[in-house]
């Protein structure tokens, strides 16, 4: 689907630089969470108004990311690119400027902007670039890239807010985009078909209260609930545009986003498999530090040694995924995936002694990075109409940003609520009865996920 073929000296320079790229987005989602105390300090507001520096910035990507169809294919893929990283380097300049709330939060908006873009760019431009053969190998070794950073950005950003401040952590990362800008103007090229189309105001505006309501009203429901008017009207006033949004999509000729694309069964899979996915990996990643800190006792250092084997499997296994994907296919793949996923979140229904919960969290790591780029990989391929490519990925990232939140919200909620019930038994093991009861409902969906997942996928012929 590339305007013009190129070598594969050019394309692995570009890929390097989608890598620079996603590696300094990913390192700041989490280095933030070590920072957020300080940040909150220095500008002087509250802890639940600061929480919106992490929490807004998901909001807006969940509004972002339908966008981005429209983007990639109106737009040559190298000017979008490089504004890609200019937006991110004005809003790292901007939020490390920022004395006070609002400009903070512009540039937040700014850098959620830019990370749309980036995300959903280099997911279509890697599978265009490369040949299909090679293309579960070079996924493996971005998903090591976006999964690696992730993890030790909490102990590099405290370590950076303690030497030089919180703003550093901006100053860094926006230094290192520069320089990320200036590689990518002089190896990157127009790989990604384009066509004048015309820009649908409306199906954009339902897609911000559809996507936006869905993602702000799950992240509030774990810790206000259902009955709080911000978190209902958001829920519903989400879900209701959702469903006008499709239904627009499906009468349109010319869809902002094209839904239709999954009536491609494999494509379809790819995006249940990966929503599934996210719902009990997000639920998971925050039910276990907040078991080991909260129940346990033990100090945020602690737990996240702790959690550390698990950060360590998904580093090796990401690359070993995508070798393994372009060798044995999918189904085998999933087999492999799958069963260790589902193992994992069985192991983690039994945390006492602890090293059982370490290995459990660990194999369920393993699990999931032999399922989540692989998924992408081979449901993108699934799409017989190669020029919905960015419609794809648009899709699938949009609903995983939607059921990343919403899991989180389930899994918490269902603990909390294990919790309360068990407490007012007077029992003194409340807190580990709600989490081998979210464990429990983790190990349930993870159950269904692999069952639906040996009976429909198939290998090509």
């Amino acid at each position: 689907m590339g305007e013009a073929k190129i070598s594969m000296q050019k394309s692995r320079l570009i890929f390097v630089s989608l890598l620079v790229s996603s590696v300094v987005a990913s390192f700041l989602s989490t280095a933030l969470n070590t920072a957020l105390p300080a940040m909150v300090e220095s500008l002087g507001v509250s802890v639940d108004t600061g929480q919106w520096i992490t929490s807004g910035f998901s909001l807006a990507m969940g509004i972002v990311m339908p966008l981005t169809a429209f983007l990639i294919t109106r737009f040559r893929t190298k000017g979008l690119y490089l504004l890609g990283l200019i937006l991110f380097v004005a809003g790292s300049v901007l939020c490390a400027l920022s004395n006070s709330f609002i400009p903070m939060m512009a540039g937040r908006v700014l850098q959620a902007a830019s990370n749309g873009i980036l995300v959903a760019m280099t997911q279509v431009v890697i599978l265009s670039i490369f040949p299909r053969e090679k293309q579960g190998s070079y996924m493996g070794w971005y998903g090591l890239a976006v999964s690696a950073a992730p993890m030790v950005a909490p102990t590099l950003g405290g370590l950076l807010v303690d030497a030089l401040g919180w703003r550093s952590i901006f100053w860094i990362v926006a230094g290192v985009m520069a320089l990320s800008l200036v590689f990518a103007f002089f190896v990157f090229d127009n790989v990604l078909e384009v066509k004048k189309t015309s820009f649908d105001l409306l199906s954009f505006i339902i897609s911000v209260f559809a996507f936006g309501g869905i993602t702000l009203g799950a992240g509030r429901l774990s810790s206000r609930g259902i009955t709080d008017p911000l978190t209902a009207v958001s829920l519903g006033v989400g879900i209701a545009a959702l469903a006008l949004f499709v239904v627009k999509q499906l009468k349109s000729t010319e869809p902002f986003l094209n839904v239709r694309i999954l009536k491609y069964k494999n494509y379809a899979i790819s995006v249940a498999g990966s929503v599934i996915l996210y719902l009990i990996m997000m639920g998971g990643t925050v039910l276990t530090p907040l078991y080991l800190q909260r129940v346990v006792g033990l100090r945020a250092a602690v737990s996240g040694l702790l959690t550390l084997p698990g950060s360590l499997m998904s580093i090796i296994c990401s690359p070993l995924a995508g070798k393994l994907y372009d060798r044995i296919g999918m189904k085998k793949l999933f087999l492999i995936g799958g069963m260790l996923f589902l193992l994992g979140n069985i192991g983690m229904i039994f945390p006492e002694p602890l090293p059982v919960l370490v290995v459990s969290y660990a194999v369920r790591s393993a699990g999931i990075s032999f399922l989540m780029m692989p998924f992408v990989t081979w449901g993108i391929a699934g799409i017989k109409d190669k020029g919905a490519t960015a419609h794809g990925t648009a899709l699938l990232t949009s609903l995983r940003t939607i059921a990343g939140a919403i899991g989180t919200a389930v899994f918490v909620g269902i603990m909390s609520s294990a919790s309360a019930g068990e407490a007012a038994k007077a029992s003194g093991a409340a807190g580990l009865y709600g989490f081998r009861m979210a464990a429990i409902a983790m190990s349930a969906v993870a159950l269904a996920m692999v069952i639906a997942g040996i009976l429909l996928i198939r290998e090509e012929k």
